[in-house]
């Protein structure tokens, strides 16, 4: 095996560890026992938001350069930093890292060791956390060469017995083959991977200049080849845990994540599977908090152009982390929900027009102008989910294509951008902002 075919297998596993958290973890079951045989279909629907999109990601931060920031800067000056501090703070220290202690306790710890308190769990796992991430040129190597690969083991030796020995058959569900599309589509973006993709894009071009990969042209292929590689794993194990939930026995949406998640893998592997899912939730967790903490501590370093340290701000989050983590899974999930339906339609549009039309249309305003759209949109995505319509106004809004199914930013960003498109000067020239 050549030098570049070795590194293209580390940065896989570590872009497929850095995505596969929490949430990547204990929603495709939760999401199986609600759909029935409608397993396919939600497949694909949680694919799209949760592997597709991502890779996507990842792409349009490698055509724009090396980083979040020159994404931005090819759109408005300030994108970068408004947006690029959103996200952060999402896949930073409000949602994403804290969720990832506190799933390690719920299905790692406490089931082994039902007194125990979240307080203990959260500083030693952050400890951790902040003794691997405190040298960010260790990250990728930690990740991929030790962590991932006995991830990755534990994780399909569970989906293959599972898939050989069903536990039952499908359960019934009331919801049809077009609302298991939308509730896989939507419960993909908990999966945070979309925003966290063109943060992590960053880390994996910078760890692919640092094996040697200094060309664009063998950069590209060694970041988009390992992006693939990653997207392939997260597709096996999303597609064999959604099937686990689906033929698990269990429905109705009552039961904890974490307690369906320990419940499936004893079912599957006897006593084995206790021990071997709080293994999985662990290794997951923790290379996902790493990979999280050292973004976060970099964007922003970068952002303040060095006035905060990278140590320093790695600190505080894991500080801040360790403290909102104690809440529990379902509480963090059910905060991050309106939030997400805010900031995901964003981050889509952005990476879907940049990756589809950044070399045709150079010309900012249609950008933007498609950015403008889906953020009013989104705006009233997030109105929606604190009830804040009355019925009359609901109404209204649901005569906006596919607005009922949280997709209705799509056709208003298309219109605006093709619009701005056709009416602005002609695409070799650049805007002015």
């Amino acid at each position: 095996m050549n030098k570049k075919t070795r590194d293209i297998i580390t940065i896989g596993f570590a872009l497929f560890a850095m995505f596969f958290g929490a949430g990547n973890l204990l929603l495709p079951p939760f999401i199986g026992i609600q759909i029935g045989d409608h397993v396919w279909i939600t497949i694909l629907a949680f694919g799209l938001t949760g592997i597709l999109l991502p890779f996507l990601g990842i792409l349009s931060v490698v055509n724009a350069g090396d980083k979040f920031e020159d994404l931005g800067a090819k759109i408005h000056p300030l994108l970068s930093p408004i947006l690029g501090t959103i996200i952060m703070l999402c896949i930073g220290p409000l949602i994403a890292i804290p969720r990832t202690a506190a799933t390690t306790f719920e299905v790692g710890v406490l089931p082994s060791f039902p007194g125990s308190s979240p307080i203990w769990t959260s500083l030693i796992f952050f400890f951790v956390s902040w003794l691997l991430t405190i040298r960010p040129s260790r990250v990728v190597d930690i990740i991929g060469n030790i962590l991932t690969p006995l991830l990755l083991v534990l994780l399909i030796t569970l989906i293959v017995v599972g898939i050989l020995s069903p536990m039952d058959g499908y359960s019934a569900t009331e919801l049809s083959a077009a609302e298991s599309f939308t509730l896989g589509f939507i419960d993909g973006y908990q999966t945070l991977d979309v925003l966290a993709s063109v943060i992590f894009a960053g880390i994996i071009i910078a760890a692919s200049r640092t094996k040697g990969h200094e060309t664009t042209r063998t950069k590209m292929q060694v970041v988009i080849t390992a992006g693939a590689l990653s997207s392939t794993f997260l597709f096996i194990i999303y597609g064999g845990l959604i099937y686990l939930g689906a033929t698990s026995g269990i429905s109705g949406t009552s039961i904890k994540r974490s307690e369906l998640l320990m419940q499936i893998s004893q079912s599957i592997l006897g006593p084995y599977g206790k021990i071997g899912i709080a293994i999985s939730i662990a290794l997951a967790c923790l290379t996902t908090s790493i990979a999280l903490v050292a973004a976060f501590g970099t964007f922003f370093s970068s952002l303040t152009k060095g006035k905060l340290s990278y140590k320093l701000l790695v600190t505080f989050c894991c500080i801040a982390s360790c403290v909102l983590s104690i809440t529990g899974v379902d509480n963090i999930i059910a905060f991050a929900y309106p939030i997400l339906s805010f900031v995901y339609p964003i981050a889509i549009t952005l990476v879907l027009y940049t990756v589809f039309f950044g070399s045709i249309v150079k010309n900012r305003k249609p950008y933007i102008y498609a950015l403008m759209a889906s953020t009013a949109i989104a705006v009233f995505h997030l109105l929606k989910h604190y009830s804040l319509f009355s019925g009359g106004t609901l109404e209204l809004l649901n005569q906006i294509p596919l607005f009922e199914y949280e997709m209705g930013w799509v056709i208003p960003s298309a219109i605006c951008f093709f619009g701005a498109w056709a009416i602005t000067e002609p695409d070799n020239k650049e805007a002015d902002y």
